[in-house]
């Protein structure tokens, strides 16, 4: 078939005449949207340059974290309590997680984690990142990289360390997740400690990896290592004995302070029930709480002996000034104070040797309460103490226009006023060293501390030889004698307050002292709070604990015996006044 031949001119359509501007229309219309692009483009490439990369880092330009190792705490001989060790963090996109039943079982279980929390966790497909878990053991983080799961990520993180545990837990405290500190020395000391992280500029893809780096690197600064005052074999022995002690006497808590008397160090600080720092799941404010800085109640009769210093001090009794106790009773206000016994008549020094209420108050009677006011607040009661520790309190002291006859008398044996057992072992070093009251410490101090004087050395003395009394046959503390060296202290019982009133059946047990008692090296204070076996007296449940440390405590530090003979033993009941 032959094709038939078309001629184009010959169309209608061809052969009218187009005008002239629409051609040109069409071709400056083309030139026009080519000069747009052109404009366009240059306002990219050079004026609006810097909001486009900046668009363009938002999207794949990121600032890595170098973080800084977190500095180290030590103990007075350079034993770390407290360090950081390398840990992986798992991380994960969730729309890019693939893993099978099997793989997703096994990562559950690598991670400790239920597998519905685990499913929870990467149920959101909407998310482009989400922490699986924080701070994984390496052997393990190996595991899971292992199992080969897309979607599934790690960054490297640091991770706390606690090696004495328990035995020191709430004097180091703990870190966050995000390794800040959050009790304890981790906690006063976290910017020393913290240092300063660094900073690394990269591009990453749409999968969090690392394609280029870009800039300079910044390097992190480590933390500064901290070494405290504190001894960890003094620690760990007095939380041991302590902890023996609460068991025993069936006791809701307990507390050990170890200070030294010639730097103010804070040799040991035990608190029981304790917990480990870096196991701290199903915790409880019991566990957690410091008791020795942060609890405070009264005092009882530890306070005799300070009652006795202002008295001498003011010149108004002298050791063998005699003290009518008969028949063991005395009123004021309204109120019947009373003693265990009828003692009769007492010197000074036998007014602590037995612990007399009717003593003690007879005593302050000699004195105005402005006078005793400003001693103890010299002593630091009524004062949150200046240690480098957080959550210390600073008990209660009233102002001394407000006392009542009855509340001066109360206060001279440890009524009516509160304290922790800080501040009372604390106190004592006023007898300690030789009157002056010396400022404490967590840190660790080499040069003997300066101390501000409260008595005379002669009256710091003759308190020192009726604390001794204290602990000697015939007195309260008997318990307290220790193998090989001198001590001298003074037991303490106290009701426990329940709302506005006492407690007939709940007591808290004190004994609070030193040695040797000549020339004292250390103050050791002791708290039972509740015991519930019957012995609830200060120089039954608590002066036990003192003897034991004390006599390890001056072993440890090289402090040669004072004392050739054993001490004798009691079997007599230990009795003290309320």
């Amino acid at each position: 078939m032959s094709s038939k031949s078309v001629l184009y001119t010959s169309s209608p359509l061809l052969a009218s005449k187009t005008p002239v501007w629409r051609s040109k229309l069409i071709v400056a219309l083309i030139a026009l949207a080519f000069t747009g692009l052109a404009v366009r483009a240059a306002y990219i490439q050079v004026y609006a340059n810097a909001f486009f990369q900046r668009q363009g880092q938002v999207r794949f330009a990121r600032t890595l974290e170098l973080p800084a190792n977190r500095g180290r705490i030590l103990d007075r001989n350079g034993l770390i309590l407290a360090s950081s060790v390398p840990a992986s963090s798992i991380w994960a996109i969730p729309e890019d997680v693939k893993a099978s039943p099997a793989q997703l079982a096994d990562l559950a279980k690598l991670l400790e984690m239920p597998l519905a929390e685990l499913n929870k966790k990467l149920g959101d497909e909407d998310k482009t990142f989400v922490w699986v878990k924080r701070q994984l053991d390496e052997p393990v983080a190996q595991k899971i990289h292992a199992l080969g799961i897309p979607g599934i990520y790690q960054r490297k993180e640091y991770k706390r360390k606690y090696p004495e545990g328990e035995t020191i837990a709430h004097i180091v405290g703990f870190t966050n997740v995000e390794d800040k500190g959050q009790e304890g020395i981790e906690l006063t000391f976290n910017k020393e400690l913290s240092g300063k992280a660094g900073s690394r500029r990269v591009i990453k893809d749409r999968l969090g990896r690392v394609v280029e780096g870009v800039g300079e690197q910044v390097p992190p600064v480590d933390g500064k290592d901290i070494q405290l005052s504190v001894d960890s074999k003094v620690q760990f022995f007095a939380y041991q004995k302590l902890r023996d002690a609460v068991i025993a006497r069936k006791a809701k808590a307990g507390s050990v302070v170890v200070i030294d008397t010639i730097t103010g160090e804070v040799l040991a600080l035990a608190n029981y029930p304790s917990y480990v720092p870096d196991k701290r799941q199903n915790l409880t404010g019991e566990q957690l709480r410091n008791r020795a800085v942060t609890d405070t109640f009264e005092p009882g009769s530890t306070m005799k002996p300070i009652t006795v210093a202002m008295a001498l001090e003011a010149g108004r009794i002298k050791p063998q000034t005699l003290i009518e106790t008969g028949p063991g009773r005395f009123s004021i206000g309204g109120f019947t104070i009373s003693d265990t016994h009828n003692y009769g008549t007492l010197t000074v020094e036998g007014v602590i040797q037995k612990s007399s209420n009717v003593g003690a108050l007879k005593i302050a009677q000699k004195m105005t309460p402005h006078e005793m006011w400003d001693t103890y607040v010299a002593l630091g009661y009524g004062q949150k103490p200046k240690i480098e520790f957080p959550g210390a309190v600073s008990g209660r002291l009233r102002p001394w226009k407000t006392w009542r006859p009855v509340e001066q008398a109360t206060m001279a044996y440890g009524y009516g006023l509160s304290a922790s057992l800080f501040q009372m072992a604390h106190s004592y070093t006023s007898f300690a060293h030789d009157g002056q009251i010396i400022p404490a410490t967590m840190l660790k101090r080499s040069e003997p501390a300066v101390g501000v004087k409260v008595f005379s050395p002669e009256n710091a003395r003759a308190v020192r030889r009726m604390l001794q009394m204290a602990a000697a046959p015939g007195g309260t503390g008997q318990l307290a004698q220790t193998v090989g060296y001198s001590v001298g202290g003074k037991s303490g019982t106290a009701h426990k307050q329940v709302g506005k009133g006492y407690a007939s059946n709940k007591y808290r047990a004190w004994f609070t002292g030193m040695a040797p008692i000549e020339s004292p090296r250390i103050i050791v204070g002791v708290m039972i709070d509740e015991p519930s076996d019957g012995k609830y007296f200060g120089g039954i449940a608590a002066a036990p604990v003192f003897s034991e440390v004390v006599q390890q405590t001056l072993r440890m530090m090289g402090v040669q015996p004072d004392v050739s003979v054993k001490p004798q033993i009691i079997t007599q009941t230990v009795e003290e006044s309320f």
